[in-house]
């Protein structure tokens, strides 16, 4: 009996660790990179009367899958060029560290896009075609951000275009699904989310600088050196702060966006880490705080506009 109970609770454990290697792989806290943009894109369209939850529900779907997707090409590609060992500081490496097989990673990646191809269907069925191409453009640029003969993320434009794609093309698009247009308010209202997306994409970049650097990169951390890219990385985080601020001046914004100030913590956190820290793991905090402060500011922002929806 007590041998059963073992065989039982070890069953269980290893089940456990499964689910969390999968869900590692995910590389989940990025995956805000695409949940914040979405929310923020459905709460500016608000103001244009109700909101389709089908569309906002497929869309949401398909843009955490093109992510979790992009992080597992990522993870393949890097396994393929040698770049991740069992040694690799991060989330990254599962292949090499969890015994995943590479071609199951790259299956389960173009899984997730076949999966994301039928929900952008389903939007484009219900909003516009033309969707259909923007849609693809993102896939590609998810695939070749590591995949391909040049990879983005080798070059400086890999801040750019991920957070082009990541933050501002979501947003509009969300917002687009729901109004069938896209006007001036909704594009300023996206550029913070396209810096900060970008941000998380720079301190990934500065924590990996050493070993980028070995393996021949070209990233802005790269051609900057870390401690201009730190400085670069706090100046984005106030022109976001500051941008909203414009806004509300402006009367582009409703005064309650202000309610991202609640944020600063987040963008203090990561700079002091990153100054504090050389290592590679030591920095692992600082991105992570990076990350979340494009989570936390992009759900306040969010927040910020529904209620002056209903206050206005």
């Amino acid at each position: 009996m007590q041998s059963n109970l073992q065989q039982s609770s070890k069953q269980d454990i290893e089940a456990n660790r499964g689910f969390q290697v999968w869900w590692k792989m995910t590389r989940p806290h990025t995956l805000t990179a695409s949940f914040v943009p979405v929310l923020l894109g459905t709460a500016l369209a608000l103001k244009n009367g109700k909101i389709h939850i089908g569309l906002f529900l497929a869309m949401l779907v398909a843009s955490m899958l093109i992510q979790a997707a992009t992080n597992m090409f990522n993870e393949y590609f890097d396994f393929k060029r040698g770049l991740d060992t069992a040694e690799s500081v991060g989330i990254g490496g599962t292949i090499v560290r969890d015994g995943i097989k590479p071609k199951t990673v790259i299956n389960l990646a173009f899984g997730f896009y076949l999966i994301s191809l039928l929900l952008g269907v389903y939007i484009c069925a219900n909003s516009s075609w033309w969707l259909a191409i923007v849609g693809l453009v993102c896939m590609a640029v998810g695939y070749f951000y590591t995949g391909g003969p040049v990879p983005i993320a080798y070059t400086p434009f890999g801040e750019l275009l991920s957070g082009f794609f990541m933050g501002m093309l979501i947003i509009l698009i969300s917002f687009f699904i729901q109004t069938g247009t896209v006007d001036h308010s909704s594009i300023l209202l996206s550029v913070p989310s396209m810096v900060l997306v970008g941000m998380i994409m720079l301190s990934n970049n500065i924590r990996d600088l050493d070993g980028d650097k070995e393996n021949g990169r070209k990233t802005v951390a790269i051609l900057l050196g870390k401690k201009k890219a730190i400085f670069l990385l706090a100046g984005m985080f106030t022109f976001s702060y500051l941008w909203i601020l414009g806004l509300i001046i402006s009367g582009i914004a409703p005064f309650w966006t202000a309610i991202v100030i609640l944020s600063v913590p987040k963008p203090v956190k990561a700079i002091k880490g990153f100054i504090e820290n050389n290592v590679p793991l030591k920095m692992a905090p600082a991105m992570i705080a990076t990350a979340q402060t494009n989570t936390i500011f992009g759900f306040l922002l969010a927040i910020g506009i529904f209620i002056g929806h209903f206050f206005s």
